[in-house]
């Protein structure tokens, strides 16, 4: 007779098995053999309060394969978040279990995951956020992130970035168990790769346990080990069967199968019912939780709640003696950051925009402590030093700095960000340049699913870069961009806010905005100098606080314009000094600042057809590709841009040699209206 524990794995099997079968598509055979993981982890290590899945200071768990949903929404109907029939609406419309796990705290589901490796490299940001609020307000919180990562994920180069840094810090409490089945979607592992992970994650500095993934005994004593670890991150190496418990047509093993790895175990060329009936299921009926099974996992709900009436009664305790710190917990819970007065910041005048963030960044270190930024080894030059000068870098059992340095790892860091924006209690921020924001917009579109309020600092935005060349100049960059600025997540929100600056003054504004966005922010960032923008009221700091509007008027003309020109970031000052030549030919112009169109979509139809009314000529400049502006300028204009990449030289050369000048704005204009 099967006992308890390893009856409540092959339960999850049949679950998993199951959801894939009904809906003829999925990923059954990793499910079946990470079952007896999850069973251990979930019944009797994972500590979370089973009335209030968001209870900040619980444990978490990371799926990295988001193709192994079936496993976690199986164990997760364990545990009772889950009922059948949403187990049996597996991959449907409308249901709550698609086929790669999305986020939601309410059911347990601390990630969304699926492009293999983000998932672990997004519980290394949750492990280093837990240091961070225990090394400020004590061990009484602290607690455990458990990972779970498969081969294809351990090939993926973010596990590089996530070894190093993980082990670097020694993280203890980060515990990874690694699916080692050997098997893949289309081959055996060993036919792509032969490393020695074990001696790779030691040479790391990890603690590194290997054991047989489908022996409950051997699971439940790494568990207990990594859990008393102190000094290292852990990983369990289970050696797993892909399949297993899987039955063939012939009632033979059926396990080890690369087959049963992306499709249902009837297409891999198993059979469903006699798996089924094997595991102990009914065939007829298979959406079924055993009797002793539910027992199993409501004595753990009654275990749980004890634990979490001791942390709460220790947390009680610490509240009264820290009345103080404990309102702090709450603002950094929350959220929320505290009241900041951006009037306060002096950014000084004709400046770069990084260096205008660099003084944001000053004065958001000393009045935000729950803010945490990173830099992929450039803060003196994306200038996220500014922060970093008020503060200090975390290190190994030093949490209480507040800049994170984890290399040259753009892609990483990002991920690292995410994880932190999930565990909450912090605000993350990174910092690198635009040219490789190529390595993190994986990330970014995760952090759009997600709505992760995450800010990117992106600078050195245009070929301006000069010297070091194309390979360092971003062109096309901006375009991509702006693509992902016109997705809507699930709430109808512009999933990601793309803000480029015009000046000092709108960064400002423009880090204002970040602050309080509850989504991804992109900053984009000059390296040069670029001169203020004028302005029309006498109060060029409150005039650009209009950049919450997406766009809005820099310098205008009596009654209607007979042209408009428009841009953002560094051109808009470019096309300042051109509406003056034109406006010395008695040319009527306007100039239009457009930092994010997206927010500018965002407005009224009428504040939209105010600044950019319709029937009136349009002229676009911009460092990147014309279609950059495409979608403002229309079909009434034109667009200077670059439909190349750029050059090796001094960046005023460059402006020369590609047109960028008001001289060279003032006769394209001219041109185009000449045209009319």
């Amino acid at each position: 007779m099967k006992d308890l524990t390893t009856k409540a794995a092959d339960n999850i099997r049949i679950l998993a098995a199951s959801m894939v079968e009904k809906a003829k598509s999925g990923h059954p055979g990793g499910a079946m053999g990470g079952a007896d993981f999850v069973n251990i982890l979930y019944s009797e290590f994972l500590r979370y309060n089973p009335d209030d899945s968001r209870y900040p200071f619980r444990d978490r768990f990371f799926l990295d394969p988001g193709h192994m949903s079936p496993m976690l929404y199986s164990v997760l109907a364990l545990a009772g978040y889950f009922n059948m029939d949403e187990l049996a609406a597996f991959r449907q419309w409308g249901s709550p279990t698609p086929g790669h796990p999305e986020v939601d705290l309410d059911r347990g589901i601390e990630n969304t995951s699926g492009p293999l490796g983000q998932g672990h490299a997004m519980a290394l940001g949750a492990a280093i956020a837990e240091r961070f609020l225990v090394a400020r307000f004590g061990d009484w919180m602290a607690h455990k992130t458990y990972a779970f990562i498969s081969d294809g994920g351990i090939q993926e180069e973010v596990s590089q970035g996530v070894g190093r840094i993980a082990g670097h810090l020694g993280l203890s409490n980060l515990i990874m168990f690694y699916d080692s089945n050997n098997i893949q979607l289309s081959t055996k592992v060993e036919e792509v790769s032969t490393e020695d992970i074990v001696a790779k994650y030691e040479a790391w500095g990890w603690s590194v346990i290997s054991i047989d993934g489908n022996d409950p005994a051997e699971i439940r004593q790494a568990l207990s080990r990594a859990v008393a670890e102190t000094e290292k991150p852990t990983l369990i190496v289970g050696h797993t069967l892909m399949g297993k418990g899987a039955v063939g047509k012939e009632g033979e093993d059926f396990s080890n199968k690369v087959s049963t790895h992306g499709q249902p175990l009837s297409a891999a060329g198993g059979d469903i019912a006699k798996t089924v009936a094997a595991l102990g299921g009914d065939p007829e009926n298979p959406f079924v939780i055993f009797d002793d099974v539910k027992e199993l996992y409501a004595r753990r709900r009654e275990e749980l709640k004890k634990w979490y009436a001791l942390r709460r009664e220790e947390e009680s305790i610490w509240r009264a003696a820290n009345k103080e710190q404990a309102a702090e917990l709450d603002l950094f819970l929350s959220g929320k950051t505290p009241a900041i007065d951006y009037s306060q910041i002096n950014c000084g005048d004709n400046v770069a925009t990084r260096a205008a963030s660099a003084a944001v960044l000053s004065y958001l270190a000393e009045h935000v402590q729950n803010m945490v930024v990173a830099s992929a080894d450039l803060s003196n030059s994306d200038k996220t030093d500014g922060f970093l000068k008020k503060t200090h870098a975390m290190r190994k059992g030093d949490f209480t700095g507040r800049f994170l340095q984890p290399g040259v790892a753009e892609f990483t860091m990002a991920c690292i960000m995410n994880g932190m924006a999930l565990h909450g209690g912090v605000i993350p921020a990174c910092g690198t340049f635009f040219v490789f924001s190529d390595y993190m917009k994986p990330v970014l579109r995760l952090a759009a699913l997600q709505r992760l309020p995450v800010k990117y600092v992106w600078t050195h935005d245009s070929f301006r870069v000069g010297e070091d060349g194309p390979t360092h100049q971003p062109i096309e960059h901006e375009a991509q961009l702006r693509l992902m600025e016109q997705l809507r997540n699930h709430r109808g929100e512009r999933s990601v806010v793309v803000l480029r600056p015009a000046d000092s003054y709108e960064t400002v504004a423009a880090w204002k905005v970040a602050m309080e966005n509850e989504r991804p922010t992109a900053l984009v960032l000059s390296r040069q100098n670029i001169k203020n923008l004028p302005a029309a009221s006498g109060d060029r700091r409150k005039e650009a606080m209009q950049l919450v509007k997406g766009a809005y008027v820099v310098m205008d003309c009596e009654g209607t314009p007979d042209v408009i020109l428009l841009a953002s970031g560094s051109e808009v000052a470019t096309l300042v000094d051109g509406a003056e030549k034109l406006k010395a030919d008695g040319v009527k112009v306007r100039v239009v600042s457009v930092p994010s169109e997206g927010l500018f979509r965002d407005q009224s139809k009428e504040y939209q057809q105010s600044v950019l009314p319709c029937g009136v000529p349009k002229f676009g400049l911009t460092s990147g590709l014309p279609v950059t502006l495409a979608g403002l300028v229309g079909c009434d204009g034109e667009i200077a841009g670059l439909d190349h990449f750029g050059y090796s030289a001094p960046a005023g050369v460059l402006d020369k040699e590609f047109g960028f000048s008001g001289e060279k704005v003032y006769e394209k204009v001219k041109a185009m209206l000449a045209k009319k």
